[in-house]
């Protein structure tokens, strides 16, 4: 019997865990929430203060049952979720479910897998953090309210099957506001200059700006060569020329939404991948003989702070690896957003001399490729900032001014390492200009005209929607990955060439959205509402205050909703797709089991066919694109896109790593990875040593029988 039990979210966790603790302790988990609001019903109890009636989730029954039973034995009972707020409820359903003690510090909390940080932890266990409870109740209790009672709203208005969320709808509002900007934009023409200069024998460009001072661009062609003609017979001169020193400095360690977006721009990762691979870093992989070892830092934090000891040993590494000069005289601090916890740390590697290249074997592609994106960026975030000699030329032509600008890298510092990536291409200046002095005469070699059009704002990529969303407070980071998900689930938007567009379903939605419950569709009330959380959390303001104040004027929008929305027959999205039988262009339309895609011309032309989801994954028997489907009874499952030439079919979500075994595909349930091949059936997170469950599934699957265990997941309004 151990003498203590500690309760991690994930089987992975608990494993790596357990190594550090010894043979005292037990380590169980939990496989994310066991007590949460019923799916089926409302759940909040409206004439009592918004008390929620919490209920065990399906099929978590048996787990709480062996962590009861497990409790009983213990001396003492350490919970140890994720140190967030949601982490912080687990902890707190648990404790009151299994009779632990609140008065009494049972909660442990760590921000890093290692040995050093899991024993510190552990000889400082603390109370369960009520105000960090209330704000995820509070956040819980809010979207049930939008999401539980708008949805059936538009489930009758326009189309079962629909939802509203209180972030979801705003970051929908955004995508669609950003299609009308785009059809409503006016391309106006516009013309540059260039002119190529020589002294001696060295060439340069430098653009025209203006006159006298005077910005001016030339709006036709007409203009252009009117300017064209007066410069023939002008002598170019150098009136004046600037250096002076420029210093590019490095990006700060990432954040949950920075490296979801820039693991989007880099390494064209979804933020769901991002999250899941970040999540398998961070609870911990086998590395040789050592076992399971936590390669980051936790992954949902919105704070930039480096802890001192990590600091240090990356200023010693840099030292070593790179030499002073690219060290700075001071460690760098990096400013917080606003409502960031203090406690958190960046995402970082837990050991910087744990190298990218010592561990590439011992990891997938896209794990390697994600701890080095993490690793570089850290690493540079300590680094020296660049430094750029830059020159810039005046020179005139009669009244016409030109501007030559030449920008060259003195020292590279932290880019020798990382550089980041840009969501919009970004134009540098570029190497040196020659010797340059007021007063030189320049020989003109060539004018070069050209015509250009102003274009409208970029669609939003994943990433610059994660940008947009954080800028503006909307939602936490952890966050982001379902937000876009459920857009899409919901058929409001597409998204095609990693580019989201709104469908006419979208549109509709969001126009009623917007008709009836405009405040909860004004980005500023759902930042002002996250910032109130905030405060919920720093126990400056009481939950249910919050929701009274919320629930008051939403009541009253909810009543005219009901008595005023009017039914509403959508327009299906016509595509640039011809049909294949007849010629007409097709059309999506929105059917019981998703998107699809019909020939208009129905009866008489009955084609259709599904619009398929790509989900990154490669099919193991031909190679080709994995698709996400569903049975004509609308249960999904993922085939291969070459179906019927090629069969394989999964009823569970697969995954890019690959069996490490036998190098066929591998799926994902709940929290736990396995090889999609029977004959194989390889566990990638090992649950054997984690809950008595586990065993029993192992069990059967070795005597031949089907298991019969399920794990309920809980899931977001």
């Amino acid at each position: 019997m151990s003498d203590y039990l500690v309760i991690v979210e994930s089987p992975a966790k608990a494993k790596t865990i357990k190594k550090y603790l010894g043979k005292k302790y037990q380590v169980l988990a939990s496989i994310g929430h066991c007590i949460d609001l019923p799916k089926s019903q409302f759940g909040i109890d409206l004439k009592n203060n918004f008390a929620p009636k919490y209920i065990t989730i399906r099929g978590k029954g048996t787990i709480l049952k062996e962590m009861k039973e497990a409790t009983k034995e213990a001396e003492k009972v350490f919970l140890a979720a994720d140190p967030d707020r949601e982490g912080e409820a687990i902890c707190w359903h648990l404790a009151k479910a299994l009779g632990v003690d609140e008065e009494e510090p049972c909660r442990v909390e760590f921000h890093e897998i290692t040995e050093a940080a899991i024993k510190q932890a552990f000889k400082k266990p603390r109370l369960i953090n009520q105000p960090r409870v209330d704000a995820q109740q509070a956040r819980r209790v809010l979207d049930r309210l939008v999401g539980y009672k708008i949805s059936p709203l538009l489930w009758k208005k326009i189309r079962k099957g629909l939802s509203a969320g209180r972030v979801q709808s705003v970051a929908l509002r955004l995508i669609v506001d950003r299609e009308k900007e785009i059809d409503n934009f006016k391309k106006e023409e516009y013309w540059t200059l260039e002119a190529l200069l020589r002294t001696g024998s060295f060439e340069f460009t430098a653009r025209y700006f203006g006159r006298k001072g005077k910005k001016h661009v030339p709006a036709s062609r007409a203009e252009i060569d009117a300017l064209l003609g007066e410069l023939q017979e002008k002598v170019f001169v150098v009136t004046g020329v600037k250096q002076k020193e420029r210093r590019r400095h490095p990006a700060p360690p990432f954040i949950t939404s920075s490296l979801q977006q820039e693991a989007s721009r880099k390494l064209g990762f979804t933020s769901r991948r991002t999250m899941m691979l970040a999540q398998q870093l961070y609870e911990g992989l086998s590395l040789g003989e050592g076992g399971l070892v936590g390669l980051v830092t936790y992954i949902r934090t919105d704070a930039s702070r480096i802890a001192e000891a990590a600091q240090t040993e990356a200023r010693l590494f840099i030292e070593k690896e790179f030499g002073k000069t690219y060290l700075p005289d001071k460690p760098p601090v990096y400013k917080a957003r606003r409502g960031a916890e203090a406690a958190h740390e960046a995402i970082r590697p837990t050991a910087v001399s744990r190298t990218p290249q010592q561990v590439k074997d011992k990891l997938s592609r896209d794990q390697y490729r994600l701890y080095r994106l993490i690793w570089e960026r850290f690493l540079a975030s300590q680094m020296s900032s660049a430094i750029y000699d830059t020159v810039t030329a005046e020179i005139t032509a009669g009244d016409c001014q030109f501007r030559a600008t030449g920008s060259q890298v003195r020292f590279d510092g932290f880019m020798r390492l990382y550089l980041e990536g840009q969501d919009v291409e970004e134009k540098e200046d570029s190497g040196p200009l020659p010797e340059l002095v007021a007063g030189l005469e320049l020989q003109k070699r060539e004018l070069k005209p050209s015509q250009h059009f102003t274009e409208p704002p970029p669609r939003y990529s994943e990433a610059m929607l994660v940008k947009v969303l954080e800028e503006k407070g909307i939602g936490r980071p952890s966050t982001y990955a379902p937000i876009v998900e459920t857009l899409q689930a919901r058929g409001y938007v597409t998204r095609e060439k990693k580019l989201f567009f709104s469908t006419e379903l979208g549109r509709v939605v969001l126009e009623q959205l917007l008709e009836f419950f405009a405040e909860i569709l004004n980005v500023d009330f759902t930042a002002q509402m996250e910032q109130k959380l905030d405060q919920v959390a720093a126990g400056e303001m009481a939950w249910v205050e919050v929701i009274r104040d919320f629930y008051d004027s939403f009541a009253k929008d909810l009543q005219v909703a009901e008595e005023r929305m009017e039914k509403v027959e959508l327009t299906p999205d016509v595509t640039d797709e011809p049909c294949p039988n007849c010629g007409r262009l097709l059309v999506r339309k929105m059917g019981r089991f998703g998107l699809f895609l019909a020939c208009p011309g129905f009866p008489e032309c009955r084609f259709a066919k599904p619009i398929v989801r790509e989900i990154e994954v490669d099919c193991p028997e031909c190679g080709k694109s994995l698709v996400e489907r569903k049975t004509k009874r609308g249960r999904k499952f993922y085939g291969c896109a070459g179906y019927p030439e090629c069969q394989v079919t999964t009823w569970d979500l697969p995954e890019k790593e690959k069996c490490p075994l036998c190098r066929y595909l591998t799926v994902k349930k709940g929290d736990v990875w396995r090889c999609a091949r029977k004959e194989c059936g390889h566990l990638l997170q090992d649950t054997q040593a984690v809950l008595p469950t586990a065993k029993k599934v192992e069990k059967r699957k070795a005597s031949g029988k089907a298991s019969k265990i399920k794990t309920g997941e809980s899931t977001d309004d």
